[in-house]
């Protein structure tokens, strides 16, 4: 036992004794309501067996509520309590006085247990039989609501309430612990169900049942909640509006007699209807509700299903609502899904930190049975070149190695048949391209062979590596953007561009406060080595080069960036992904569900692409969300060609063969081969990470304005 503990038990033993035991012998003869049961001894052996510095205060619950990155609340998680804990400055004196003076009338004279009380409701009680009346005082229902939970009507809950409220008394002396009491209370005290929640606490009552806080009761509305805790469901405004209201006048008359008020505020009062507002829908009204889910069900795989539906988290996330908000003003100006355009998607991380900033789609929640965002997976069409040239480079490939650069170019028969073809005739006529301009013209031929030739199982540890975590085949069309992923996961990747080659892992939290106070970090900032720095400067050399003069530069703002366009066939799908040094964002057009044309209302004719859709809506958008940094790319590193550090490749002009993944798997290649899992060949014995992989859970400082 704590010194403080031996002391407060040293102050209830001197000289109060006998004290004790005539209030809890007075305590059993209310509860039975006849002239003497048991005996003195009986009484004190079952308040002897409780003592409050031994007992847990229980968790009186709260639904869960998440904030956005400045402190807005979004909403309130289902779960089974309506409960806001407030100060007492934030009460009106109203709803302090009519609980005083319904409940207990002698609270700020008795000390936990209203002696005097006792002997009116034992004389009662033995009158007119039963339990007419009740002796329970502020203290020793909050025994009730936050300790023992006992609500039996038992000889032996009334003893040991008794003798916790005497120790609580004690605990919280004087006038400062009576306004303890009464606040706590106030925060936890039982007013009913609605809907199937539980309403704990004044300020949920108030927003229920009038739409206002605790704060702002009138009095007539203050009475209607000071009436309730006794029989919550007997006397529930929107149930038994009779019952309430006659409920509601009784404790007006009570106030008045007390003198809390006047008689004629008193008469005007009970004069009122009952005036009840469904405020309800308080605790239903959500922000952001695609963004709410994701962080419920980021919550569940930390803390599981069950203790997420319990309640009383607090949840601090990443969400910019001033980056949401101009991610649909962006995609509301460029498309018009009413007049038959399209739906969008913009998803914005923090490189640095790998923060969700934005994450909103165009269509309102319900239209879609999921998030566009987060959940959507199309085809990325050309923004997954990036993947394929960081491919190429990690394994010594220079970006100025040529390739032929067909218009059309025919499927070799071992992938099935077909023709890949330039998406707008670009190419060269008999002639050859190298990496960068092929990457600035978004030349599919080029890419097509530069994915046989580095392995497309090599591409697909490279989009791990880079962060993409969808299903992906190894198939050949891959390096076209023929798998299926989200917009999140594509913001993900060119996040490792901006970050100098590490990847983050998106967070949506920043931190949870549970009910007790405790705070937990469930998504730490995680950066880990995903390509070589050298390889990932080279990238971001090359996408600047595509914004400023490639298929990217209708999206230029004037701030340093890089990007990329993607179209699929059709086109279904368009893309423009791209970043700044601290905002890596990822815009998707498309028809949700479907692979349908595209066609839009904002294009007079001509080809459907990237850069005529998507790019407009990132434009606009980044020219607004960046604010006032305008900073240039800081740590870029000369591109050192060194070779073999992922997997391996022939030479684009050697003639080995190929599985049925566009893995090479023998042959000779020529005097420009970089293959290093076999000599003759690039085998795939090569493919493994031979850096290491770098984890940091603080990311660096921010370069400088």
């Amino acid at each position: 036992m704590s010194h403080a503990a031996r002391k407060r038990r040293q102050r209830r033993s001197k000289g109060g004794a006998a004290r004790v035991v005539l209030v809890l012998f007075a305590v059993a003869f209310v509860a039975l309501g006849v002239s003497a049961i048991g005996g003195v001894g009986y009484v004190v052996s079952v308040a002897d067996s409780v003592d409050l510095d031994e007992m847990d205060q229980v968790d009186p619950g709260a639904p869960s509520v998440v904030y956005a990155k400045d402190g807005t609340r979004l909403g309130y998680l289902p779960g089974p309590v309506l409960r806001e804990k407030i100060r007492t400055t934030e009460m009106s004196d109203l709803v302090r006085n009519a609980t005083v003076a319904v409940e207990d009338r002698r609270f700020y004279e008795h000390a936990g247990v209203d002696v005097e009380g006792i002997f009116r409701a034992a004389t009662r009680n033995i009158s007119e039989g039963g339990n007419a009346e009740g002796a329970s005082t502020l203290e020793m229902q909050l025994i009730r609501n936050l300790w023992t939970k006992d609500t039996t009507s038992s000889l032996d809950r009334k003893i040991r309430e008794a003798k916790l409220a005497q120790q609580l008394e004690d605990r919280h002396p004087g006038r400062e612990g009576k306004t303890w009491v009464l606040t706590t209370y106030l925060n936890t005290a039982p007013y009913g169900t609605v809907g199937g929640q539980e309403i704990k606490g004044v300020e949920a009552a108030a927003r229920v049942f009038f739409s206002t806080t605790a704060r702002k009761l009138t009095l007539a509305q203050a009475a209607t909640i000071a009436g309730l805790p006794q029989a919550p469901s007997d006397y529930n405004p929107y149930q038994n509006p009779e019952g309430a209201l006659a409920r509601r006048n009784d404790v007006i008359r009570r106030m008045a007699q007390q003198g809390y008020v006047s008689t004629s505020e008193a008469a005007a009062a009970q004069a009122k209807p009952l005036g009840v507002k469904n405020g309800g829908t308080y605790y239903t009204t959500r922000r952001e509700r695609f963004f709410l889910n994701y962080v419920r069900t980021k919550l569940i795989d930390k803390y599981g299903k069950k203790r997420v539906s319990q309640g009383g988290l607090k949840v601090y996330t990443t969400l910019d609502l001033r980056k949401q908000e101009l991610a649909r003003k962006a995609m509301a100006d460029k498309l018009d899904p009413s007049a038959g355009d399209p739906s969008a998607a913009v998803v914005t991380l923090d490189p640095a930190t790998g923060d969700i900033e934005a994450s909103t789609g165009s269509t309102q929640f319900g239209q879609n049975q999921y998030d566009l965002a987060t959940q959507g997976k199309r085809q990325p069409g050309s923004t997954y070149k990036t993947i394929v040239l960081t491919t190429a480079l990690e394994q010594g490939i220079s970006p100025s190695t040529s390739y032929p650069a067909p218009g059309s170019l025919p499927i070799p028969s071992q992938y099935g048949t077909g023709v890949v073809k330039n998406f707008a005739g670009e190419g060269s006529k008999g002639g050859s391209m190298d990496l960068k301009t092929a990457t600035l013209k978004s030349v599919n031929t080029v890419f097509f062979q530069l994915g046989l030739d580095v392995g497309m199982k090599n591409v697909t540890k490279t989009a791990r590596a880079m962060g993409i975590t969808s299903k992906l085949q190894s198939y050949p069309s891959e390096s076209l953007g023929a798998a299926e992923v989200t917009p999140m996961e594509i913001a993900r990747v060119y996040a490792t561009i901006a970050n100098g080659g590490m990847r983050v892992t998106p967070r949506a939290i920043t931190k949870v406060v549970f009910g007790d106070g405790s705070v937990k970090r469930p998504e730490p900032v995680r950066r880990t080595r995903g390509i070589p720095k050298d390889v990932a400067s080279e990238v971001n050399r090359i996408l600047q080069a595509d914004i400023k003069g490639g298929t990217a530069a209708s999206a230029n703002f004037g701030c340093p960036a890089g990007g990329k366009t993607g179209t699929t066939d059709g086109p279904s799908d368009v893309w423009l992904a791209g970043y700044t040094p601290r905002m890596s964002t990822a815009v998707w057009v498309g028809y949700p569900g479907s692979r349908k044309t595209i066609v839009s209302t904002t294009q007079a004719g001509g080809n459907i692409q990237g850069a005529s859709v998507s790019a407009p809506i990132w434009k606009q958008y980044m020219a607004s969300a960046h604010g006032d940094y305008c900073g240039d790319f800081q740590g870029l590193v000369p591109f050192t060609g060194t070779k073999g550090r992922r997997g391996s490749s022939t030479s684009p002009n050697g003639t080995g063969t190929t599985d049925q993944y566009g893995n090479p798997t023998g042959g000779t290649g020529d005097s420009g081969s970089t293959g290093t899992g076999s000599t003759t060949g690039a085998g795939t014995s090569g493919v493994s990470n031979a850096y290491p992989a770098d984890s940091y859970e603080t990311p660096p400082a921010p370069a400088a304005p």
